[in-house]
């Protein structure tokens, strides 16, 4: 099923898990989706791990068992940047021959000493591709502060345009913890004509040391509200793990009030806090759904 069609039920909510790292079972990840397929999401999506081709198996092989072995719909991310067209390809037969139907494509990170690949040198690029060569449904990222390497927000706005207009079908947001935010990009991108749904991605923050990292990369604002909370439970890992669960539920409460087309719950494997966020909001994802 294209994950495109639930959003005609409202509202959408869904999990991202990410294939086990290297010095870890895989079995750790299955261990958490055993526990997620009870909280009845309409989708999960996995990550693609660093690696090369051992890590794009792992990504279809856990994409594949959410669909066929859980029965739940699943999202396999696709970065481009280090991918030749050939490789696309060979991926795409991959994902066909595992009933894989939905596609994040994405342009993905530069690796340190890794001179990328001249293909596709755009997330936009890897989606006008995936649409000439397959009838997967295709997914796209977007962020609510702008991607930390566009010119200004406008630039950021006028180059997600192109990108679903190339063929993307629905958005997943980077995380933020300021709704405000999410509010005044999307309010940007239907002036602009985008006009597909569009999930807010939520992460619980679990450590003050993981949140540090994830904010380096993509550049998003830490309200006064957050920050107070990171410093007085940072060091009581259980306090700040139940803050963390605290203040995403709270956003998605404020979201949810607003009739934001979906939540996208970014898991970091941990299913505790996904079970405590999901029995907190389950009423007001459900009481936002329509019979289809």
């Amino acid at each position: 099923m294209h994950t495109c069609e639930l959003f005609r039920r409202k509202t959408v909510f869904s999990f991202e898990v990410f294939p086990p790292k290297k010095d870890a079972a895989v079995e750790t990840v299955y261990d958490t989706l055993e526990e997620l397929k009870y909280l009845s999401p309409d989708f999960i999506s996995v990550t693609y791990g660093a690696g090369g081709s051992a890590a794009n198996r792992l990504t279809v092989q856990i994409a594949s068992d959410i669909r066929h072995r859980y029965g739940v719909e699943s999202v396999a991310h696709l970065p481009c940047i280090n991918f030749t067209k050939e490789e696309v390809l060979a991926v795409l037969r991959e994902f066909e021959q595992n009933g894989i139907e939905n596609i994040l494509a994405l342009r993905g990170d530069f690796i340190p000493g890794v001179p990328p690949k001249t293909d596709f040198r755009h997330a936009s690029d890897l989606v006008s591709f995936l649409r000439e060569n397959s009838a997967c449904n295709i997914i796209g990222a977007c962020y609510p502060e702008g991607h930390p390497e566009s010119a200004s927000v406008v630039d950021d706005i006028r180059n997600l345009k192109c990108k679903v207009d190339a063929g993307v079908s629905q958005l997943i947001s980077q995380l933020f913890f300021d709704n405000g935010y999410f509010y005044t990009f999307l309010e940007r991108a239907r002036i602009a004509g985008i006009n597909v749904p569009v999930e807010a991605g939520i992460m619980p923050v679990t450590n003050k040391k993981q949140i540090e990292r994830m904010v380096s990369l993509c550049g998003a604002t830490l309200p006064k509200k957050f920050t107070t909370m990171m410093e007085k439970y940072e060091n009581n890992s259980i306090a700040m793990r139940d803050a963390g669960i605290a203040y995403a539920i709270d956003q998605i409460v404020d979201l949810a009030a607003h009739g934001v087309d979906g939540i996208h719950l970014y898991t970091m494997n941990n299913s505790y806090v996904a079970k405590k966020i999901s029995e907190a909001v389950a009423s007001l994802i459900c009481s936002g759904r329509v019979s289809a």
